[in-house]
């Protein structure tokens, strides 16, 4: 059985000492959804939102997330984010909103955090942008595509 890494001997959460592991490169990419009424993917895309520039905005929210995820999440070390990229794709199927994070980092600690938080944010900043018109939107599919990097090494998630 693994062992949760934020716990010690006594089950008390504490931050994980990363003092003594290799500093190497270290990247993580997390997706997203925000799906929506196609009457709001097409406001959207026009640029004619009550709010003003949803996909800008929402880029740079998810940006300023991953650089603050250590101040959201207790237990996540501060890091030095060399890369942070949000790619917002529209997607007619959803319809709605397909956002990707890719954040990078020469570290001790890996990224994954951040890059979910910086879709989580994104995907929180459309839908605020948005709700005038079409409060029905959902988040959802927030997960890990895969990280590189760091002890355990490279992961990718399985695609449906």
């Amino acid at each position: 059985m693994v062992e949760l890494t934020h716990l010690d001997a006594q089950g008390a959460a504490h931050m994980v000492d990363v003092s003594e592991k290799a500093v190497t490169s270290r990247e993580a990419v997390a997706e997203g959804c925000v799906i929506m009424a196609p009457e709001t993917l097409a406001l959207i895309r026009s640029g004619n939102a009550k709010k003003g520039d949803v996909l800008g905005v929402a880029r740079i929210a998810g940006i300023m997330g991953a650089k603050r995820t250590h101040e959201l999440i207790p237990l996540c070390h501060p890091l030095m984010l060399s890369r942070i990229d949000l790619d917002l794709t529209e997607d007619d199927s959803l319809p709605g909103l397909v956002v990707t994070a890719c954040v990078k980092t020469s570290g001790q600690t890996g990224v994954e955090m951040e890059a979910l938080t910086a879709v989580s944010i994104a995907c929180l900043t459309i839908y605020d942008m948005a709700k005038a018109a079409d409060r029905a939107m959902r988040i959802e599919g927030i997960r890990l595509l895969e990280k590189t990097g760091g002890k355990s090494g490279d992961w990718q998630a399985e695609r449906p």
